[in-house]
């Protein structure tokens, strides 16, 4: 039977875990309310299901509480950011922080953010520029347990690589367009794992390299101590971005790429992260953007709806769609899941109690 948790008691439930793992109270209220607003936008993948592994991160020593960005170099719109592999959730908004103040002096900025430990659903950075008017652009790798195979291969070989594209709209709620370059986050596998469900089939390929269903496959090791993987979204061309974000993610930013074996004991999750934030208002398109903007997305929405569908969305609705239904009807957490967040809290010393 599902937990099913208000989001305020949920974000004091998980603060209370990251405080006795050693966080300060506004790095564990940061942390918490990142993770129950992935939970309220739909995304299970990056919300509370995380917690045990940074608990496990935490102790093993791969994620360091209470660490802050670090200016590596200031060249004004360029900007070189070490996240001391702190909370990706932390240091990624204060890496945010410094790059949005940069566009809004100098018309755009160039930001790369190296070691940060996990930094969630990378979405949550992208609301953050719109909010202020720019657009932003991110490019993120993954350095964890490779659990995506390259188009042509049969095993893990790097990460989920996200990318993500935020827009502001005049008049509208942004587009805000957040993806894995696999074809599912690697978290809904767990998800689905710990739910007991099959996924949709060509999502997978088992240890072998054979196409399954049992996401099982990619979140505990098989017969032979191997895992399976994750493809990549849209085949030759999903696998290409994943490169993309994987050598703009992690090679230009410093932060690492991922050529070496597996040790699935580490619990850890670096996050590199290349931002480009552009203000418009000084790019001298502004009103033609704003107009222009929306006049496509009208555009779109107002088109006949296909058989199966209520309405044509744009990138960020389904989020905007599950927060306004969740914070009434609460977070359900799978008890699976939930069992796991009752084993991380004990580690620290903390009864956690739906």
């Amino acid at each position: 039977m599902q937990n099913t948790l208000q989001a305020p008691v949920l974000r004091a439930q998980v603060a209370t875990v990251l405080i006795a793992a050693g966080s300060q109270p506004a790095e564990a209220d940061a942390v918490a309310a990142n993770l129950v607003m992935a939970n309220l936008s739909g995304h299970d993948s990056h919300g509370v299901g995380m917690l045990p592994r940074y608990v496990d991160a935490v102790l093993e020593g791969g994620l360091k509480p209470n660490n802050s960005v670090k200016i590596v170099l200031d060249a004004g719109s360029l900007l070189t950011l070490d996240g001391q592999r702190g909370y990706g959730q932390v240091v990624g908004e204060q890496a945010m922080a410094l790059g949005m103040a940069r566009a809004r002096t100098h018309g755009s900025c160039i930001m790369t953010l190296a070691n940060a430990h996990h930094l969630g659903r990378i979405g949550h950075f992208a609301e953050m520029a719109v909010a202020q008017g720019l657009v932003s652009l991110h490019f993120v790798n993954v350095l964890s347990r490779p659990v995506v195979a390259p188009f042509g291969g049969a095993d893990g070989r790097y990460g989920t690589n996200p990318c993500c594209i935020g827009m502001p709209l005049q008049g509208r709620e942004p587009f805000i367009l957040d993806f894995a370059t696999s074809r599912v986050a690697q978290g809904k596998m767990r998800v689905a794992h710990n739910e007991g469900r099959r996924v949709e089939a060509g999502t997978l390929i088992d240890e072998q390299g054979r196409p399954t269903t049992d996401p099982g496959v990619v979140v505990v090791p098989q017969s032979n101590g191997l895992f399976g993987a994750l493809l990549a979204f849209g085949e030759h061309k999903g696998y290409g971005m994943a490169v993309a974000c994987e050598l703009l993610g992690g090679a230009l930013t410093g932060s690492g790429t991922w050529h070496k074996p597996t040790d699935p004991a580490v619990r850890a999750v670096i996050n590199g992260m290349l931002t480009i934030l552009i203000d418009p208002a000084q790019l001298g398109t502004q009103a033609v953007f704003e107009q222009e903007a929306v006049a496509f997305v009208d555009w779109l929405r107002a088109g006949p709806v296909a058989p199966g569908f209520e309405a044509v969305q744009i990138a960020g609705d389904p989020e905007r769609a599950y927060r306004a239904q969740r914070e009434l009807e609460g977070i359900a957490v799978d008890p699976q899941t939930w069992q796991e967040i009752v084993v991380a809290g004990a580690k620290v010393g903390v009864n956690v109690q739906a």
